[in-house]
């Protein structure tokens, strides 16, 4: 039997993009194991893997944990488990099992890929923080058999500064999109008709949404600051998610005196219809991988008003969407104004984004994982041998 370990710093993570892939290997017979800090408690987790595994560690890479609890952890894991790949995500959990199992790696017991969500270095970035993290990317790449990335600015990146050979950096594109979940033929007029009630409008109110986090490098501010600018009553905003910034953009909606037209949504679990009711989505971030908020979006055939970032750009080239300079506040506005002017133009974006998003499929996207698994197994084997 065949056998995979998939290893994220938090179970939400392997609860928001893995199941899938958890599923899949797991029909064809293989043994599909999942590790993250609090991981026992998912109740989706536990149902899509054969057996989960706690360890405790923290976002922070600066936590003393990550190093000194970690690793012993992780080789024990490993000795009970006899994995032939190890598949790691997310910067804490795959530096820190690239580090733990390196010996593992060496000696031919397993085969490690790593698969970076959005490099943390990158053209926007502060040039220490750019400079720590490339080193620790090529630190780790010596302690990795493949890198799987995720857009082609990555892909370019990992190969000019050479974390790992060309042969070994694999371009997917994405981690998956459910073009099944995401379609816009399975949101019902009544379903939309309900948001409209939740929220208090009637379709004379036309809606623009923000799925995002509310954290500083998404930069919910601009938006809010842009749509202010707008000036138009009738229109209004919503943004779905939560985090530590929440409190302090309620309070910017009353300074801005648009509390009225601003709908903040907390979590939400009907992403398909919030867009499916909205005009366009937006996202402001400075930096991303492959945002999958716009991949959502675009399957559900709305357009998109995002950032000239790496991903986001990759996603809307070809007239899927309106792109503006990250912080360009009035560049929000005028995108908005478009959209709100150009109604038709508008849906033909969509549709545009809808034939896209085919290559991004989760389908598609498992056939890559099962194609480089094949791969990277035989090369186990030849060691072995």
């Amino acid at each position: 039997m065949k056998k995979l370990l998939v290893i994220t710093t938090v179970p939400t993570t392997l609860e928001s993009f893995l199941l899938p892939f958890a599923y899949h290997f797991r029909q064809k017979g293989w043994q599909v194991d999942g590790m993250a800090e609090g991981v026992s408690t998912s109740a989706s987790c536990l149902q899509a893997f054969d057996r989960l595994w706690e360890v405790k560690w923290s976002r922070n890479p600066l936590d003393p944990r990550n190093f000194l609890v970690a690793p012993p952890v992780l080789r024990e894991v490993m000795k009970q488990g006899q994995y032939d790949l190890v598949h790691v995500h997310t910067p804490v959990a795959a530096f820190v099992s690239r580090y733990a199992l390196k010996d593992f790696r060496k000696e031919g017991k397993c085969q490690v890929i790593y698969t970076a969500h959005g490099f943390h270095f990158h053209p926007r970035g502060k040039a220490l923080k750019n400079a720590i993290f490339l080193t620790l990317e090529k630190l780790a790449g010596a302690w990795t058999d493949y890198l799987i990335v995720i857009n082609r600015e990555d892909e370019a990146a990992a190969k000019q500064h050479h974390i790992l050979p060309p042969e070994r950096v694999c371009y997917m594109p994405g981690i998956g999109v459910d073009l099944n979940y995401y379609n816009p033929n399975t949101v019902s007029d009544l379903q939309i008709a309900q948001v409209r009630e939740e929220l208090g409008i009637t379709p004379a109110n036309p809606l623009f949404l923000s799925a995002a986090e509310f954290i500083p490098r998404k930069h919910h501010r601009d938006i809010i600051l842009a749509f202010a600018k707008l000036a138009k009553p009738e229109v209004h905003l919503a943004l779905a998610g939560d985090g530590p910034l929440l409190p302090e953009m309620r309070q910017l909606a009353v300074d801005l005196g648009i509390k009225n037209q601003i709908h903040f949504l907390g979590e939400r679990q009907d992403i398909p219809v919030l867009m499916r009711t909205c005009i366009a989505t937006l996202l402001a971030s400075e930096q991303e991988g492959l945002p999958r908020s716009v991949m959502e979006s675009l399957s559900l055939e709305i357009p998109v008003i995002g950032t000239k970032i790496r991903g986001t750009e990759e996603l809307l080239a070809g007239g899927c969407g309106l792109l503006v300079e990250v912080g360009e506040i009035e560049a929000l506005t005028r995108s908005m104004n478009w959209i709100l002017e150009h109604p038709e133009d508008a849906q033909k974006m969509g549709k545009l984004g809808r034939a896209r998003m085919a290559t991004y499929s989760l389908p598609n996207v498992i056939q890559l994982h099962e194609n480089l698994y094949n791969s990277s197994l035989a090369k186990l084997a030849l060691k072995k041998d």
